[in-house]
Protein backbone atom coordinates (compact mmCIF):
# COMPACT_ATOMS: atom_id res chain seq x y z
CA UNK A 1 0.00 0.00 0.00
CA UNK A 2 1.41 3.62 -0.73
CA UNK A 3 1.39 5.86 2.23
CA UNK A 4 -1.46 8.14 2.68
CA UNK A 5 -2.16 11.47 4.40
CA UNK A 6 -4.42 12.41 6.62
CA UNK A 7 -6.26 16.17 5.14
CA UNK A 8 -6.87 18.24 7.67
CA UNK A 9 -8.97 21.40 7.59
CA UNK A 10 -10.77 21.40 10.97
CA UNK A 11 -12.91 24.75 11.78
CA UNK A 12 -12.68 26.39 14.93
CA UNK A 13 -16.04 27.47 16.84
CA UNK A 14 -15.14 31.46 17.72
CA UNK A 15 -17.61 31.24 20.29
CA UNK A 16 -17.15 30.19 24.19
CA UNK A 17 -18.72 26.94 24.35
CA UNK A 18 -18.72 26.35 20.67
CA UNK A 19 -17.55 22.74 19.36
CA UNK A 20 -15.05 22.93 16.78
CA UNK A 21 -15.47 20.37 13.63
CA UNK A 22 -13.18 16.99 13.03
CA UNK A 23 -10.65 16.99 10.49
CA UNK A 24 -10.98 14.69 7.79
CA UNK A 25 -8.75 11.66 6.64
CA UNK A 26 -8.10 10.62 3.48
CA UNK A 27 -9.01 7.13 3.00
CA UNK A 28 -6.04 4.78 3.72
CA UNK A 29 -7.91 1.63 2.60
CA UNK A 30 -7.64 -1.47 4.78
CA UNK A 31 -4.51 -0.99 7.20
CA UNK A 32 -3.02 -4.28 7.38
CA UNK A 33 -3.04 -5.73 11.16
CA UNK A 34 1.06 -6.09 11.10
CA UNK A 35 1.05 -2.18 10.68
CA UNK A 36 -1.80 -1.72 13.89
CA UNK A 37 0.13 -4.00 16.57
CA UNK A 38 1.79 -1.79 19.30
CA UNK A 39 2.21 1.29 16.75
CA UNK A 40 3.71 4.03 19.28
CA UNK A 41 1.73 7.02 17.37
CA UNK A 42 5.39 9.04 17.98
CA UNK A 43 4.03 12.48 16.82
CA UNK A 44 1.13 12.37 18.32
CA UNK A 45 2.89 11.78 21.25
CA UNK A 46 5.33 14.46 20.85
CA UNK A 47 2.23 16.91 20.48
CA UNK A 48 1.18 15.88 23.85
CA UNK A 49 4.70 15.84 25.70
CA UNK A 50 5.08 19.49 23.91
CA UNK A 51 1.72 20.45 25.47
CA UNK A 52 2.13 19.15 28.81
CA UNK A 53 5.82 19.94 29.19
CA UNK A 54 5.35 23.33 28.53
CA UNK A 55 2.76 23.31 31.23
CA UNK A 56 -0.07 24.69 28.17
CA UNK A 57 -2.69 21.99 29.61
CA UNK A 58 -2.40 20.11 32.74
CA UNK A 59 -2.90 17.03 31.09
CA UNK A 60 -3.22 15.24 27.53
CA UNK A 61 -4.95 11.74 26.50
CA UNK A 62 -4.76 10.57 22.85
CA UNK A 63 -6.74 7.35 21.68
CA UNK A 64 -5.90 5.92 18.41
CA UNK A 65 -7.20 2.28 17.26
CA UNK A 66 -8.58 0.55 14.25
CA UNK A 67 -11.17 -1.19 13.46
CA UNK A 68 -12.33 -3.73 16.34
CA UNK A 69 -8.69 -4.07 17.61
CA UNK A 70 -7.89 -2.28 21.21
CA UNK A 71 -6.38 1.15 20.87
CA UNK A 72 -3.31 2.68 21.77
CA UNK A 73 -3.59 5.27 24.64
CA UNK A 74 -1.11 8.34 25.24
CA UNK A 75 -1.61 9.68 28.46
CA UNK A 76 0.76 12.10 29.63
CA UNK A 77 0.42 15.12 32.98
CA UNK A 78 -2.12 14.82 35.79
CA UNK A 79 -5.56 15.27 36.29
CA UNK A 80 -4.93 18.30 38.14
CA UNK A 81 -2.37 21.18 38.45
CA UNK A 82 -3.29 20.57 42.62
CA UNK A 83 -3.14 16.82 42.24
CA UNK A 84 -0.61 14.21 41.82
CA UNK A 85 -2.64 11.65 40.25
CA UNK A 86 -1.24 10.49 36.67
CA UNK A 87 -3.61 11.01 34.12
CA UNK A 88 -5.50 7.81 31.84
CA UNK A 89 -7.39 6.27 29.53
CA UNK A 90 -9.65 6.63 32.55
CA UNK A 91 -9.42 9.78 33.49
CA UNK A 92 -12.53 11.32 33.25
CA UNK A 93 -13.35 14.88 31.05
CA UNK A 94 -15.94 17.15 30.90
CA UNK A 95 -17.08 15.85 26.77
CA UNK A 96 -19.50 18.95 26.32
CA UNK A 97 -20.62 18.59 22.47
CA UNK A 98 -19.28 15.58 21.95
CA UNK A 99 -22.42 14.49 23.60
CA UNK A 100 -24.05 15.65 20.23
CA UNK A 101 -23.14 12.45 18.11
CA UNK A 102 -24.41 10.19 20.97
CA UNK A 103 -27.52 11.79 20.55
CA UNK A 104 -27.43 12.29 17.07
CA UNK A 105 -26.83 8.53 16.72
CA UNK A 106 -29.51 7.63 19.24
CA UNK A 107 -32.04 9.75 17.12
CA UNK A 108 -30.87 7.46 14.43
CA UNK A 109 -31.52 4.13 16.68
CA UNK A 110 -35.36 5.40 17.07
CA UNK A 111 -35.76 6.23 13.37
CA UNK A 112 -34.59 2.69 12.10
CA UNK A 113 -37.12 1.08 14.65
CA UNK A 114 -39.97 2.98 12.89
CA UNK A 115 -40.92 5.57 16.10
CA UNK A 116 -39.51 8.44 14.71
CA UNK A 117 -38.92 9.70 10.94
CA UNK A 118 -35.93 11.86 9.78
CA UNK A 119 -38.36 14.65 7.83
CA UNK A 120 -41.67 14.37 10.74
CA UNK A 121 -42.58 17.62 11.74
CA UNK A 122 -41.73 18.00 15.35
CA UNK A 123 -44.65 19.84 16.45
CA UNK A 124 -46.10 16.13 16.23
CA UNK A 125 -44.13 15.20 19.10
CA UNK A 126 -44.04 18.04 20.89
CA UNK A 127 -46.93 20.54 19.76
CA UNK A 128 -45.70 23.63 21.01
CA UNK A 129 -43.71 24.03 18.45
CA UNK A 130 -46.42 24.34 15.58
CA UNK A 131 -47.16 27.53 15.12
CA UNK A 132 -43.65 29.29 15.18
CA UNK A 133 -41.94 32.31 14.36
CA UNK A 134 -38.39 33.81 12.95
CA UNK A 135 -36.82 36.79 13.30
CA UNK A 136 -36.60 39.14 10.59
CA UNK A 137 -33.21 40.42 11.76
CA UNK A 138 -30.79 38.04 12.48
CA UNK A 139 -30.01 38.45 16.36
CA UNK A 140 -31.97 41.60 16.34
CA UNK A 141 -34.93 42.67 18.64
CA UNK A 142 -37.81 40.22 19.61
CA UNK A 143 -40.29 42.53 19.62
CA UNK A 144 -43.54 41.92 17.41
CA UNK A 145 -41.92 44.39 14.51
CA UNK A 146 -39.00 41.78 13.67
CA UNK A 147 -40.84 38.80 13.96
CA UNK A 148 -42.28 37.28 11.18
CA UNK A 149 -44.12 33.49 10.51
CA UNK A 150 -42.00 30.13 9.93
CA UNK A 151 -42.38 29.12 6.19
CA UNK A 152 -42.04 25.48 7.05
CA UNK A 153 -41.76 23.60 10.20
CA UNK A 154 -38.75 22.33 12.37
CA UNK A 155 -38.65 18.80 11.33
CA UNK A 156 -35.76 16.15 13.30
CA UNK A 157 -33.57 16.20 10.31
CA UNK A 158 -33.00 20.10 10.96
CA UNK A 159 -32.63 19.49 14.78
CA UNK A 160 -29.82 16.46 14.21
CA UNK A 161 -28.00 19.07 11.62
CA UNK A 162 -28.16 22.26 12.96
CA UNK A 163 -30.58 23.78 10.24
CA UNK A 164 -33.93 24.05 12.60
CA UNK A 165 -33.40 27.89 13.10
CA UNK A 166 -33.20 27.61 16.68
CA UNK A 167 -30.67 29.79 18.28
CA UNK A 168 -28.51 29.24 21.01
CA UNK A 169 -26.82 30.92 23.74
CA UNK A 170 -23.18 30.79 23.62
CA UNK A 171 -23.55 31.58 19.42
CA UNK A 172 -26.33 34.34 19.57
CA UNK A 173 -25.44 37.96 20.65
CA UNK A 174 -28.50 39.63 20.51
CA UNK A 175 -31.29 40.40 23.69
CA UNK A 176 -32.33 36.97 23.39
CA UNK A 177 -28.99 35.57 24.76
CA UNK A 178 -30.43 37.15 28.24
CA UNK A 179 -33.86 36.17 27.54
CA UNK A 180 -33.00 33.03 27.39
CA UNK A 181 -31.04 32.83 30.83
CA UNK A 182 -34.06 35.19 32.47
CA UNK A 183 -36.30 32.07 31.07
CA UNK A 184 -33.78 29.20 32.60
CA UNK A 185 -33.03 27.99 28.56
CA UNK A 186 -29.91 27.49 29.54
CA UNK A 187 -28.63 24.16 27.55
CA UNK A 188 -25.19 23.33 29.81
CA UNK A 189 -23.12 23.25 33.09
CA UNK A 190 -20.15 24.94 32.74
CA UNK A 191 -18.83 25.94 35.99
CA UNK A 192 -20.32 26.96 39.82
CA UNK A 193 -19.06 30.74 39.21
CA UNK A 194 -21.94 32.32 37.98
CA UNK A 195 -20.50 35.80 38.22
CA UNK A 196 -18.05 34.38 35.17
CA UNK A 197 -19.14 35.92 31.79
CA UNK A 198 -20.62 33.40 29.85
CA UNK A 199 -21.58 31.11 32.99
CA UNK A 200 -24.66 32.76 34.27
CA UNK A 201 -27.94 31.48 34.25
CA UNK A 202 -29.72 28.66 35.98
CA UNK A 203 -31.48 25.82 33.63
CA UNK A 204 -34.77 24.76 34.31
CA UNK A 205 -35.37 21.43 36.24
CA UNK A 206 -36.85 18.80 33.66
CA UNK A 207 -36.65 18.26 29.22
CA UNK A 208 -40.41 18.70 29.12
CA UNK A 209 -40.27 22.06 30.77
CA UNK A 210 -36.50 22.77 28.58
CA UNK A 211 -38.66 21.94 25.79
CA UNK A 212 -41.65 24.60 26.26
CA UNK A 213 -39.79 27.25 27.30
CA UNK A 214 -37.59 27.13 23.93
CA UNK A 215 -40.95 27.12 21.65
CA UNK A 216 -41.83 30.41 23.31
CA UNK A 217 -38.97 31.78 21.62
CA UNK A 218 -38.60 32.92 17.75
CA UNK A 219 -35.77 31.41 15.60
CA UNK A 220 -32.98 33.11 14.29
CA UNK A 221 -33.46 31.79 11.26
CA UNK A 222 -36.15 30.11 9.06
CA UNK A 223 -36.21 26.36 8.99
CA UNK A 224 -34.13 24.65 6.55
CA UNK A 225 -32.00 27.52 5.50
CA UNK A 226 -28.99 27.59 7.82
CA UNK A 227 -26.60 25.93 9.42
CA UNK A 228 -26.19 27.31 12.66
CA UNK A 229 -24.57 26.36 15.73
CA UNK A 230 -28.24 25.56 18.03
CA UNK A 231 -29.80 23.92 20.79
CA UNK A 232 -31.48 21.02 18.35
CA UNK A 233 -29.37 18.71 20.37
CA UNK A 234 -30.58 19.22 23.50
CA UNK A 235 -34.23 19.70 22.17
CA UNK A 236 -33.80 15.78 20.63
CA UNK A 237 -33.44 14.62 24.43
CA UNK A 238 -36.93 15.37 25.09
CA UNK A 239 -38.31 13.92 21.50
CA UNK A 240 -36.39 11.16 22.31
CA UNK A 241 -37.90 10.64 26.17
CA UNK A 242 -41.72 11.19 23.96
CA UNK A 243 -41.16 8.77 21.48
CA UNK A 244 -39.44 5.75 23.64
CA UNK A 245 -40.83 6.54 26.97
CA UNK A 246 -38.17 6.31 28.49
CA UNK A 247 -36.42 9.03 30.32
CA UNK A 248 -33.42 10.45 28.22
CA UNK A 249 -30.52 9.63 30.22
CA UNK A 250 -31.70 5.53 30.92
CA UNK A 251 -32.50 5.48 26.97
CA UNK A 252 -28.77 6.63 26.65
CA UNK A 253 -27.78 3.81 29.60
CA UNK A 254 -30.10 1.49 28.04
CA UNK A 255 -29.37 1.61 24.58
CA UNK A 256 -25.59 2.68 24.89
CA UNK A 257 -23.96 3.06 27.94
CA UNK A 258 -24.67 -0.76 29.35
CA UNK A 259 -24.04 -2.30 25.89
CA UNK A 260 -20.50 -0.71 25.25
CA UNK A 261 -19.61 -0.81 28.58
CA UNK A 262 -19.32 2.86 28.71
CA UNK A 263 -18.89 2.54 32.61
CA UNK A 264 -17.44 6.35 33.42
CA UNK A 265 -20.08 7.96 31.08
CA UNK A 266 -22.54 9.89 32.96
CA UNK A 267 -24.66 13.31 32.92
CA UNK A 268 -23.50 13.65 36.89
CA UNK A 269 -20.18 11.75 37.73
CA UNK A 270 -20.55 9.52 41.09
CA UNK A 271 -19.17 10.71 43.88
CA UNK A 272 -17.10 8.01 44.34
CA UNK A 273 -15.16 8.84 40.81
CA UNK A 274 -14.20 12.22 42.25
CA UNK A 275 -10.63 11.48 42.46
CA UNK A 276 -10.76 10.44 38.55
CA UNK A 277 -12.55 13.86 37.58
CA UNK A 278 -9.96 16.19 35.80
CA UNK A 279 -10.21 19.99 36.27
CA UNK A 280 -11.32 22.55 33.92
CA UNK A 281 -9.01 25.93 32.82
CA UNK A 282 -9.91 28.84 31.64
CA UNK A 283 -7.03 30.19 29.64
CA UNK A 284 -6.52 34.32 30.19
CA UNK A 285 -3.48 36.32 29.48
CA UNK A 286 -1.41 33.14 29.17
CA UNK A 287 -2.78 31.86 32.39
CA UNK A 288 -4.99 28.90 33.09
CA UNK A 289 -6.89 29.35 35.85
CA UNK A 290 -9.25 26.62 37.52
CA UNK A 291 -13.38 27.15 36.33
CA UNK A 292 -14.43 23.87 37.73
CA UNK A 293 -12.33 21.45 39.93
CA UNK A 294 -11.96 18.18 39.71
CA UNK A 295 -12.90 17.52 43.27
CA UNK A 296 -15.77 19.69 43.35
CA UNK A 297 -16.92 19.67 39.94
CA UNK A 298 -20.68 20.78 38.89
CA UNK A 299 -20.88 17.47 37.34
CA UNK A 300 -20.92 16.03 40.48
CA UNK A 301 -23.86 17.60 41.50
CA UNK A 302 -27.35 16.66 39.96
CA UNK A 303 -27.59 18.00 36.68
CA UNK A 304 -31.26 20.19 35.92
CA UNK A 305 -32.11 17.54 33.25
CA UNK A 306 -29.01 15.86 31.04
CA UNK A 307 -28.55 17.75 28.52
CA UNK A 308 -28.23 16.46 24.97
CA UNK A 309 -25.85 18.60 23.09
CA UNK A 310 -23.34 19.11 26.15
CA UNK A 311 -23.96 17.48 29.63
CA UNK A 312 -21.81 14.26 29.11
CA UNK A 313 -18.79 13.46 31.19
CA UNK A 314 -16.51 10.49 30.17
CA UNK A 315 -13.26 8.98 29.54
CA UNK A 316 -10.98 8.56 26.59
CA UNK A 317 -11.65 4.40 27.06
CA UNK A 318 -15.33 5.09 27.22
CA UNK A 319 -15.79 7.57 24.11
CA UNK A 320 -13.29 4.84 22.38
CA UNK A 321 -16.00 2.40 22.84
CA UNK A 322 -18.65 4.29 20.92
CA UNK A 323 -16.09 5.08 18.00
CA UNK A 324 -15.62 1.13 17.76
CA UNK A 325 -19.34 0.51 17.29
CA UNK A 326 -19.24 2.95 14.58
CA UNK A 327 -16.29 1.85 12.97
CA UNK A 328 -18.26 -1.46 13.26
CA UNK A 329 -20.97 -0.25 11.74
CA UNK A 330 -23.32 -0.80 14.59
CA UNK A 331 -21.03 -4.09 16.12
CA UNK A 332 -19.17 -4.28 19.43
CA UNK A 333 -17.63 -7.34 20.21
CA UNK A 334 -20.12 -9.09 18.55
CA UNK A 335 -22.82 -7.54 19.93
CA UNK A 336 -25.23 -5.19 17.03
CA UNK A 337 -25.79 -1.97 19.31
CA UNK A 338 -27.20 -0.24 15.86
CA UNK A 339 -27.89 -1.41 12.96
CA UNK A 340 -25.79 -0.95 10.11
CA UNK A 341 -28.67 0.60 8.24
CA UNK A 342 -28.91 3.33 11.48
CA UNK A 343 -24.87 3.68 11.44
CA UNK A 344 -24.76 5.05 7.63
CA UNK A 345 -27.63 7.50 7.67
CA UNK A 346 -26.25 9.15 11.14
CA UNK A 347 -22.14 9.25 9.24
CA UNK A 348 -24.28 10.46 6.07
CA UNK A 349 -24.86 14.09 4.98
CA UNK A 350 -28.27 14.99 5.84
CA UNK A 351 -28.48 18.29 5.28
CA UNK A 352 -31.48 19.31 4.19
CA UNK A 353 -31.19 20.58 0.30
CA UNK A 354 -32.96 24.34 1.27
CA UNK A 355 -30.04 25.19 3.43
CA UNK A 356 -27.50 27.32 1.77
CA UNK A 357 -23.73 26.16 0.96
CA UNK A 358 -21.77 29.02 2.51
CA UNK A 359 -21.79 30.59 5.75
CA UNK A 360 -23.17 34.09 5.37
CA UNK A 361 -22.04 35.69 8.53
CA UNK A 362 -19.07 35.70 11.37
CA UNK A 363 -18.13 32.95 13.30
CA UNK A 364 -20.29 30.51 10.96
CA UNK A 365 -16.94 28.63 9.62
CA UNK A 366 -18.49 25.28 8.47
CA UNK A 367 -18.08 25.59 4.71
CA UNK A 368 -21.23 23.48 3.53
CA UNK A 369 -19.24 23.21 -0.20
CA UNK A 370 -16.35 21.21 1.48
CA UNK A 371 -18.62 20.01 4.22
CA UNK A 372 -21.79 17.81 5.16
CA UNK A 373 -23.35 17.05 8.38
CA UNK A 374 -25.14 13.92 9.66
CA UNK A 375 -26.20 12.78 13.08
CA UNK A 376 -25.20 15.44 15.62
CA UNK A 377 -21.59 15.50 13.56
CA UNK A 378 -19.70 16.35 10.92
CA UNK A 379 -19.31 14.35 7.71
CA UNK A 380 -16.51 14.52 4.76
CA UNK A 381 -17.33 15.12 1.38
CA UNK A 382 -15.64 13.73 -2.15
CA UNK A 383 -12.12 12.16 -1.05
CA UNK A 384 -12.89 12.78 2.73
CA UNK A 385 -16.22 10.72 2.70
CA UNK A 386 -16.99 8.37 5.40
CA UNK A 387 -15.26 10.87 7.98
CA UNK A 388 -17.76 11.70 11.29
CA UNK A 389 -17.12 12.93 14.13
CA UNK A 390 -17.11 16.39 15.92
CA UNK A 391 -15.69 18.24 19.46
CA UNK A 392 -16.00 19.81 22.58
CA UNK A 393 -15.45 23.34 23.91
CA UNK A 394 -12.76 22.69 26.54
CA UNK A 395 -10.51 20.64 24.23
CA UNK A 396 -11.57 17.26 23.06
CA UNK A 397 -11.79 15.60 19.84
CA UNK A 398 -13.23 12.79 18.41
CA UNK A 399 -13.72 11.24 14.58
CA UNK A 400 -14.40 7.82 12.95
CA UNK A 401 -12.93 7.46 9.15
CA UNK A 402 -15.65 4.32 8.23
CA UNK A 403 -13.13 3.22 5.02
CA UNK A 404 -10.20 3.01 6.91
CA UNK A 405 -11.50 2.34 10.35
CA UNK A 406 -9.58 4.63 12.19
CA UNK A 407 -10.68 5.98 15.61
CA UNK A 408 -8.69 9.33 17.36
CA UNK A 409 -9.77 10.70 20.17
CA UNK A 410 -7.78 13.60 22.26
CA UNK A 411 -8.77 14.79 25.68
CA UNK A 412 -7.63 17.73 27.75
CA UNK A 413 -9.44 20.45 29.43
CA UNK A 414 -9.23 23.95 28.73
CA UNK A 415 -11.35 26.40 27.48
CA UNK A 416 -12.03 28.32 25.13
CA UNK A 417 -11.13 25.43 23.29
CA UNK A 418 -9.82 27.95 20.27
CA UNK A 419 -7.07 29.22 22.32
CA UNK A 420 -4.64 26.83 21.32
CA UNK A 421 -4.61 24.91 17.81
CA UNK A 422 -4.69 22.18 18.90
CA UNK A 423 -7.51 20.51 16.82
CA UNK A 424 -5.32 21.13 13.29
CA UNK A 425 -2.20 20.35 15.21
CA UNK A 426 -3.62 16.72 16.38
CA UNK A 427 -4.69 16.23 12.68
CA UNK A 428 -1.20 17.04 11.77
CA UNK A 429 0.75 14.96 13.83
CA UNK A 430 -1.92 11.82 12.66
CA UNK A 431 -0.77 12.60 9.50
CA UNK A 432 2.63 12.66 9.80
CA UNK A 433 2.01 9.04 11.62
CA UNK A 434 0.38 7.53 9.13
CA UNK A 435 2.88 6.57 6.71
CA UNK A 436 5.67 5.55 9.75
CA UNK A 437 2.47 3.26 10.75
CA UNK A 438 2.31 1.96 7.02
CA UNK A 439 6.05 1.60 6.10
CA UNK A 440 6.90 0.01 9.94
CA UNK A 441 9.57 2.87 10.94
Amino acid sequence: MNSATLNAHLSRREWLGGAAATGAVTALGNVPAWAQSGFAWPNVTKLADSYVNARKVANMVAALGFGQRDPAFIARGYDTFARPRLSDADSIYRIYSMTKPITGMATMMLIDEGKLALDQPLYEIIPAFKTMRVQKVYDGPITEDNLEPALRPITIRQLITHTSGLGYGIVQSGPIVKAYQDRGVVPGLVSKLQTAPGFRGTAVPSLKLFAERLAEFPLVYQPGTHWSYSMGLDLMGRVIEVVSGQPFDHFLQQRFFDPLDMRDTHFQVPLKDAERMTTSYYLTDGALVPIDLGSDSIFLDPPPFPFGGSGLASTPRDYDRFLQMLAGYGSYKGQQVMSEEAVRMGTSDLLPDTVTQKPDRKGLDLDLTKYGFGAGGRVGKGADLGIYGWAGAAGTIAFVDLKSKLRAGLFTQYMPSDAYPLIDEFAAAIRADIPLLLTGA
